[in-house]
């Protein structure tokens, strides 16, 4: 959608839609009997419809700001998504405990309304001229550039091991019986790994001029992977949070080089749908990580499984950095892959 019309429109338009999914939601809470299915229906509507905004502000941001200061939007997209993942939960458990949950929909409405205000002082986005087509046939393009250009196919593939890497924290109630850590104990550890990406985030600002950020972007892979093998291994608390950082942190800095190589090397064209599917894998590799997790729990200690997961898919981010010849030479002036501006290149 967002590579076929025009993005400030549709932006508004789903971030409209998912403030009339909450107020739904708020009508539904006060009533006398709330009904679950609603409650399904409308979580599915503002997903959806969310995922939609999100994809069209991502595709709009290269105009927005410019692709020489994409890393830096990228930075502080990061930051204000951690923040708020901190302080929404807090300060929705504070509106449920003296209002009901019905305010707190009600908030969640008026402010997501209110981030129009903002967003309608945004200049027409429109994509570039393409022929219409089916929308499959469409997202079949999509797909097809990502495996026809092979360094933004080799940024989605290790953006997805480290969103797999992601899903340790479903071992982390299992793991503190290693340490004989309290409930708030477990608390930090899950706000270890958001601590060490804000670090990275406000640490990132010579990312941008990194100059060969393909290489850096695998080697930070690799050293993240090294830190969830290194957490199952300590034998004390602390150190276990200080590797949970340290993957945070890696990760960080490893999101906003995918970031920047996808909005720089993609052309406008393809931006909505590169983008959507960035987002999709961001997704599905967490549940993927999580099942396989999962698995392997089944048959190995949790400690263990956190071990062999990390130091494996670290051996095979080793193997990729070998292979992939064409990432580990973007931006060094000679790789072949290098793209024209977007507003030179068009879908064919």
């Amino acid at each position: 959608m967002a590579d076929r019309y025009e993005r400030r429109r549709l932006i508004l338009f789903a971030r409209s839609t998912c403030g009339i999914g909450f107020i739904g939601l708020c009508l539904n809470a006060a009533l006398p009997a709330p009904s679950l299915t609603a409650i399904y229906l409308l979580a599915v509507w503002d997903g959806f419809f969310g995922a939609v905004g999100v994809t069209a502000l991502l595709a709009a941001t290269p105009a927005l700001v410019g692709r020489e200061n994409i890393v830096q939007a990228g930075a502080i997209s990061m930051l204000t998504v951690r923040f708020g993942s901190i302080l929404s939960p807090a300060i929705g458990g504070l509106v449920i405990a003296h209002s009901g949950v019905m305010w707190n929909y009600g908030l969640a409405a008026l402010g997501t309304l209110l981030t129009l205000i903002p967003l309608l002082r945004l200049p027409q986005l429109a994509p570039p001229p393409q022929p219409r087509e089916h929308p499959l046939r469409a997202l079949a393009g999509g797909f097809g550039f990502l495996f026809r250009n092979r360094v933004i196919g080799m940024v989605a593939l290790i953006g997805a091991l480290l969103t797999m890497a992601s899903a340790v924290r479903v071992l982390y109630p299992a793991m503190s019986g290693m340490w004989h850590v309290s409930a708030a104990q477990l608390g930090f550890m899950y706000s270890a790994v958001p601590l060490g990406a804000a670090i990275g985030a406000f640490t990132s600002g010579r990312v941008a001029h990194v100059a060969r950020p393909g290489w850096m972007m695998l080697t930070t892979a690799i050293g993240a992977f090294v830190a969830i093998g290194l957490f199952g291994l300590m034998p004390w608390y602390g150190l276990a949070l200080f590797f949970l950082v340290i993957f945070g942190y890696l990760s960080a800095v490893n999101s906003l080089l995918q970031y920047g190589l996808i909005q720089n090397l993609t052309p406008d064209a393809f931006l909505g749908r590169i983008n959507g599917l960035w987002t999709a894998q961001n997704v599905v590799g967490d549940a993927l990580g999580a099942l396989l997790l999962g698995a392997m729990g089944a048959f190995m200690l949790p400690a263990m499984t956190s071990t062999s997961f990390g130091f494996g898919v670290a051996v095979l981010g080793v193997v990729l950095a070998f292979a992939m010849r064409g990432l580990r030479q973007v931006g060094s002036g000679g790789q072949e892959e290098r793209l024209q501006p977007a507003s030179e290149t068009t879908e064919k």
